[in-house]
């Protein structure tokens, strides 16, 4: 333990994208100020940020006037004037949602007519367009959105970490929060490396979110529930199969995306991810459990509501991780020539879900605060997508919870 004490004017909690954005921002907009960013392991992007598809959602499936929407939507092009501004590898293959059943077409209609809401200009193919543009793809219809992407989010996070240590940010690794004690002046918060005394806090802790708000003493109605998204990857030989992402046509009820093929930067091509449970917040592997994490949302009266409320999928879900042959039919509906042995091993992720109390899940972005700390509580997919936006939106607030005048000093 390192009991010396070190004097911030703003202090980040979380390596995250969303986190590094926001440090970024911050240091822009307020060069005269010291920040501190720090990240509880040993490098950044350990978690989401480097657990994802890599995609560049274009905000085909928002609710119109959502933060999801706004930020999704002006995210993508901020991420891609990011990547040409900094030569960071990306793509836009575009990308086809599929329907392979008439249910799944009365819903591909709704998402047709939701992008017109959002102004996103999609393209709807029938049969025969479909089969001519992706002959490996079977399906009755789909619709065709030209501005989906594809980047390493991994990459991108260290580049803009970069530009904050240029503009004069300090970063430090291995830092775990223990306590935060918020005084009229400060906020101290005790570390396994120090006491950091901080003027303000922002909070972008991602699967740790609730737990950081209760270290706040901050009064929240919402528990984080981990959900493993498991992947495969083709064999190489498939890497040509598509040219564009795959996706299915998501059941609205549900705030996950469904079993899609996703080229990615390097040439491979994903398969996944589904939602099963997750015993560990952090437990990548599959068999991966925490006594403590368990205990907490086993004992959280909303995830029994959820699990009331989801227990058909919830139950196929667990039922396809565990049944390899059950996780390619999801697959097959739309690609039929793939077999089992060219699903191949991947890693998985974790989606930090925010569930409230009544087992309701929370959709869109989240925000909680004290008198001088922020805190990022929900921050759903296409947060990575979205953290230039969302870095823009958090810093807007924060300044405007200070007073203080952006490229000012006192």
């Amino acid at each position: 333990m390192d009991n010396r004490s070190h004097d911030y004017d703003y202090t980040v909690i979380g390596g995250g994208i969303v986190g590094v954005a926001t440090a970024w921002q911050l240091q822009q907009q307020l060069p005269t100020r010291s920040v501190l960013l720090i990240e509880k392991e040993h490098a950044l992007a350990q978690h989401q940020t480097g657990h994802n598809s890599g995609v560049i959602h274009a905000g085909v499936y928002y609710q119109p006037g959502s933060l999801k929407a706004d930020f999704c939507q002006r995210g993508a092009k901020a991420t891609i004037a990011f990547c040409q501004q900094h030569n960071i590898a990306y793509q836009q293959p575009g990308k086809l949602l599929v329907a392979t059943s008439a249910l799944e077409y009365q819903r591909l209609l709704d998402l047709q007519r939701r992008c017109q809401q959002n102004q996103l200009e999609v393209e709807y193919l029938d049969q025969t367009a479909l089969q001519k543009l992706e002959p490996n793809i079977n399906g009755l219809a789909a619709l065709r959105v030209n501005d989906t992407g594809i980047v390493d989010y991994k990459q991108l996070t260290h580049v803009m970490a970069q530009r904050f240590r240029q503009a004069g940010g300090h970063v430090q690794f291995n830092t775990q929060l223990q306590a935060a004690k918020e005084c009229p002046d400060n906020i101290q918060l005790r570390t396994n490396q120090g006491v950091i005394n901080s003027r303000y806090v922002i909070a972008c802790s991602g699967l740790q979110a609730d737990r950081t708000a209760r270290l706040f003493n901050i009064d929240i109605d919402f528990s984080i529930i981990p959900f493993r998204g498991e992947y495969y990857q083709l064999k190489p030989q498939h890497r040509n199969i598509v040219k564009h992402l795959i996706y299915p046509i998501p059941d609205p009820a549900l705030p996950f995306l469904g079993v899609h093929l996703t080229p990615m930067i390097d040439g491979n091509i994903t398969v996944g991810p589904n939602a099963v449970l997750g015993w560990k917040r952090e437990g990548y592997q599959q068999w991966n459990f925490s006594i403590t994490d368990s205990a907490e949302f086993l004992s959280f009266a909303g995830f029994w509501r959820l699990s009331a409320q989801q227990l058909s999928s919830g139950l196929s879900e667990f039922k396809d991780s565990l049944y390899k042959r059950g996780y390619l039919k999801r697959v097959q509906k739309y690609c039929s020539q793939l077999s089992l042995d060219d699903l191949q091993p991947y890693p998985a992720g974790i989606r930090a879900q925010a569930v409230k109390q009544d087992g309701s899940l929370i959709h869109d972005f989240l925000f909680t605060e004290s008198p001088r700390s922020l805190h990022v509580c929900n921050a759903p997919s296409p947060a990575a997508t979205s953290a230039i936006p969302i870095s823009e939106y958090i810093v807007n607030k924060m300044l405007t919870k200070t007073g203080e005048d952006i490229n000012k000093p006192d």
